[in-house]
């Protein structure tokens, strides 16, 4: 039987069997309303302001700053929009960014762009970090946001978070952070960090999708998402998922107690995979070695296509995800590549693997089995292959 191997975590995680468990009687019993007066409703009510005690608790916030939301894109949207459009009537219409954040950042600034708001997007350099230096450079008596994703979705790198936080709060200028990567993965304190907002997103973390929260500290104004109900303290009206939120609550839980004996198996399965597919000839390693998610690696090989790489990967079980734009009908690479100053044909032979719980070292030694045979088999049916090395040859 093909041994598969799913190591494609930044995309998805696949539920946890006491996730689904603790899901399960709000689906089938506890079904009532929310916003009811009977039992089965107090029942439902209590669930979903439980999970927001276990969000907090997992970020260092309290339940009232926890809003429920449908993700990670959501949430970003409203914490953008929110605080651009409640700062514009102070004069305050400029926002700072950098130029890899996910596209649910990027797709939003832009939409405020053609409202009148200035945007300014920080490089990232070729290592995948953001120099703190530029950032306060770029920070102005205008300025009303800083919005900085605490690790990337492709290539996995750590911002300096708490440092801008800190930078922020001195200036007097609010801080989102997209941390849909980073949350149940690595340690995070919104208050040690000076965070204002953040986003998250119950999937990447052994949670259900489309549910997700944003994090608003106390004292931050937020103009309503949804007006209607009186759910979320009337910020965003409509009946609660509440199974998800359930879900979402039981999967942070359990993410942030098992995160350090899962990262300490992860960072060893992640290093050997890089140090292993660095053998292999023209290859690198996207973002910085060791500032990293624990189970993230990006490496690209020179003189193949990402979307051939990966059919190839999946023909032998492997599930991973390339840095080309395979899922759009756009033939452009990744613009988080391509930040990094990577070559359009380089960033297009980028392959993303990111590991999680489930995974073992017989995962790693399967991929590398197969990697370095497959990059070697279709860089022989690559034109692009034999003019890089008719040019070394020279």
């Amino acid at each position: 039987m093909k041994r598969f191997v799913y190591a494609d975590h930044s995309a998805t995680t696949q539920p946890s069997e006491h996730v689904v468990e603790t899901m399960l009687p709000y689906l089938r019993t506890y079904y009532g309303n929310p916003s009811s007066l009977y039992a089965i409703s107090d029942q439902t009510k209590s669930a979903v302001e439980h999970a927001r005690e276990q969000v907090a608790r997992a970020l260092g916030a309290e339940s009232k700053e926890i809003f429920f939301t449908s993700g990670g894109s959501e949430s970003d949207n409203w914490a953008i929009k929110g605080v651009a459009h409640q700062l514009a009537q102070k004069g305050k219409k400029h926002i700072v960014s950098s130029v890899f954040e996910h596209h649910a950042v990027l797709h939003t600034l832009d939409a405020l762009k053609k409202e009148g708001f200035e945007i300014t997007l920080l490089p990232v350099h070729d290592n995948g970090i953001v120099r703190v230096e530029e950032l306060t450079a770029a920070l102005r008596e205008d300025t009303a946001l800083v919005t900085i994703m605490f690790a990337n979705n492709e290539i996995g790198t750590i911002q300096p978070i708490a440092e801008i936080g800190a930078i922020c709060k001195q200036r007097g200028i609010l801080f989102h952070t997209d941390a849909v990567q980073a949350v149940g993965n690595i340690p995070i304190d919104v208050h040690e960090m000076n965070i204002d907002l953040l986003s998250l997103s119950a999937h990447k973390f052994y949670g259900p999708k489309g549910v997700g929260a944003l994090y608003v500290r106390k004292g931050v104004r937020l103009p309503n998402l949804i007006d209607g109900g009186m759910q979320e303290v009337g910020r965003r009206a409509g009946t609660e998922n509440v199974a998800g939120i359930v879900g979402l609550g039981t999967a942070i839980e359990d993410a942030v107690s098992t995160m350090q004996e899962r990262n300490q198996k992860l960072i060893l399965m992640r290093d050997k995979i890089i140090d292993e597919a660095l053998k292999i000839e023209r290859s690198r390693l996207n973002g910085d070695r060791y500032q990293r998610l624990p189970g993230s690696a990006n490496i690209s090989f020179e003189g193949i296509e990402g979307e051939a790489l990966l059919l190839w990967l999946d023909q032998n079980g492997i599930c991973a995800s390339s840095g080309s734009a395979c899922t759009t009908a756009s033939l452009d690479p990744s613009h988080v590549l391509l930040a990094l100053g990577l070559k359009h044909e380089v960033a297009h032979g980028s392959l993303r693997l990111s590991l999680g719980a489930e995974n073992t070292m017989e995962d790693v030694d399967h991929i590398l089995s197969v990697l370095p045979r497959v990059v070697d088999m279709l860089r022989a049916m690559s034109p692009l292959w034999e003019e890089i090395k008719k040019q070394e040859a020279l």
